[in-house]
């Protein structure tokens, strides 16, 4: 066991793959002599070496067509795109590509990549370094989507995401990585890609968000356990496939629900979700689905950050308004 703060879990995690497989190739930019720009890479080029740990380009397209044409030619290749506003150029390759390969070639080919893609606000980053818009991935069919919010599953989601057999987009919350600390064990271990991870069980309100707006989600849920509130919170994890029949357990045991992200509001995971719980678990619900988001609008520079990301008083908010309804 060791203790690991998030990004340690990654670099971990990524160390482990290449290890194990040689068919595990790592490439993007700066993440061989330079560490990544976060550093989750650090060393691991000087320990594996170059033609595993590769270099690239300032050519995101370019560097998920090669990390393509490796998957479908034998090889494990995990591209990392520096932020997630970055990933656009590629979306073409993603969508076009990528994604469609095992329906285009009746099941003969699939695509068993990892794309990583640092995201979200609450850095004070520049313009194209905040986004989240996960919802744009999670809506590609032959996509899966990933976001871990604690060392434990940034490890094993990440492990797990090296394995599977079609491309999955990892989403690393940018807030998080060096926000918290958790002892794991420094083995190969896998955690499923889908299921929802019920983090605390509670009778009254379930509070489900994912990514960095954990943080959050678990003050919230510790302020209304003050009050006398008992809160399930639900970490949703993986992104697409929703794992639907998990989301909709907790909305029936609980009756009322609140869902947090820090991505606008409108077309956000969020609305998929709520859409869900009113489509299969209506007569169980007790008040409408609040969400609480981001606002519709770009997100906004340094010093309107904490205006923008939903603070622990707006989810108490939404919570109160679901329990007096």
């Amino acid at each position: 066991m060791a203790e690991v703060n998030l990004a340690q879990a990654l670099t971990g995690a990524l160390d482990t793959a290449l290890e194990a497989d040689g068919r595990v190739v790592l490439l993007g930019e700066d993440i061989g002599r330079a560490g990544g720009v976060f550093r989750i890479t650090d060393g691991l080029q000087e320990r594996h070496g170059r033609d595993r740990v590769i270099d690239t380009p300032v050519a995101e397209s370019g560097i998920v067509g090669a990390a393509f044409g490796m998957a479908i030619a034998g090889m494990r290749p995990v591209a990392e795109i520096q932020f997630m506003g970055f990933s656009y150029p590629a979306y073409d390759q993603i969508i076009n590509h990528v994604a469609r390969i095992r329906n285009r070639s009746s099941h003969r080919f699939t695509a068993p990549m990892v794309i990583r893609m640092p995201y979200g606000g609450g850095i004070g980053a520049a313009e194209h370094h905040s986004e989240s818009t996960e919802a744009i991935y999670a809506h590609i069919p032959g996509l899966k989507v990933v976001v871990p919010s604690s060392p434990r599953d940034a490890r094993g989601l990440l492990l797990a995401a090296i394995e599977d057999p079609d491309p999955v987009i990892f989403l690393e919350p940018i807030r998080l990585y060096r926000a918290v600390k958790e002892d794991i064990p420094d083995i190969y271990f896998k955690t499923d890609i889908g299921p929802v991870r019920v983090e605390r069980p509670g009778d009254d309100l379930s509070l489900i968000s994912w990514g960095a707006m954990m943080k959050e989600t678990r003050q919230a849920a510790t302020a209304l356990e003050a009050e006398g509130v008992s809160v399930e919170v639900i970490d949703v994890r993986t992104l697409a496939p929703l794992d639907r029949d998990g989301l909709v357990a907790s909305a029936e045991k609980t009756g009322r629900v609140v869902v947090v992200h820090e991505a606008p509001l409108t077309g956000g995971l969020g609305g998929e979700i709520a859409a869900t719980i009113a489509e299969r678990a209506l007569y169980s619900l007790l008040a409408p689905v609040e969400r609480v988001a981001g606002w519709d609008t770009i997100f906004p520079l340094k010093r309107s950050e904490r205006h923008y990301l939903p603070s622990v008083g707006r989810i108490v908010a939404a919570a109160h308004k679901t329990l007096e309804t």
